[in-house]
């Protein structure tokens, strides 16, 4: 079954990681994908494996300019986007806050939080014409508890900020049939996750009840269902994929 049939998605970070993961399975279930990421070699050769369904272009998501051209080019190819996953993120330093310099605080904030603004402003004329819309914020398990695994103050407020700007843009665009939910993820086997790992030397796999770090399509799966219209009756809603992690 084709879960994405007549979707127009734009997924961004989607060269690598979860992004990648999210639209291959995007691709798989009949969308047609746009997708975005800084790194052009990466992410032309996914848009290439993809094939005639997805497209790739180069977006830096801190710009609103770059925001307004990279829709106009998704509907120029495909039509109205009617699914936007905010996935484009950054940890930054792990560092205490009276440690932490304001430009590190600041480009995480910009990157992880601002951007998903201008995501969703970006896109919500573009849903409101195709009449029916679902965005995906992803956030982090550190956009519900402080200290799991890498505390820094500016990763945590981009992420908590993420869940609330979720649940305020659910409520105001509901009437207009535009969802939109945020997703946690715990540990995922990722590039970040791996350099993450590297850098703090911790043991993951202690924090974690089911005792392994997840594969990104683990978190795919909720991300297409959120995306799909059998999520029809979800919105404003934080979603966690962390393994029990903040069942403890």
């Amino acid at each position: 079954m084709k879960r994405l049939e007549n979707k127009v998605a734009l997924i961004t970070g989607a060269a690598r990681g979860m992004g990648e993961s999210h639209a291959r399975m995007f691709i798989e279930h009949g969308a047609k994908v746009v997708l975005t990421d800084l790194s052009i070699d990466a992410g032309s050769a996914l848009a290439n494996e993809l094939g005639d369904n997805a497209v790739f272009f180069q977006h830096d998501v801190t710009k609103s300019d770059s925001w307004d051209e990279i829709i106009k080019r998704a509907e120029q190819e495909f039509g109205p986007v009617n699914v936007l996953v905010n996935n484009a993120g950054i940890l930054g330093p792990v560092s205490k806050t009276e440690h932490l310099d304001e430009a590190d605080y600041l480009k995480v904030c910009e990157v992880n939080q601002h951007s998903v603004y201008l995501g969703m402003k970006a896109v919500i004329p573009s849903m409101l014409k195709a009449g029916v819309g679902s965005i995906v914020n992803i956030s982090s398990i550190a956009g519900i508890a402080a200290n799991y695994g890498f505390p820094s103050l500016a990763y945590v407020a981009s992420k908590f900020a993420v869940r609330g700007m979720t649940k305020a843009t659910a409520i105001e665009y509901g009437l207009n049939n535009i969802r939109v939910n945020s997703v946690h993820p715990g540990f995922i086997q990722t590039p970040m996750m791996v350099e993450a790992t590297d850098e703090e030397g911790g043991d993951a796999m202690s924090l974690i009840p089911l005792g392994r770090i997840a594969d990104p399509k683990e978190v795919s799966n909720l991300v297409l269902f959120l995306a799909s219209d059998e999520s029809s009756y979800i919105t404003g809603s934080e979603h966690l994929v962390d393994a029990g992690m903040l069942a403890q």
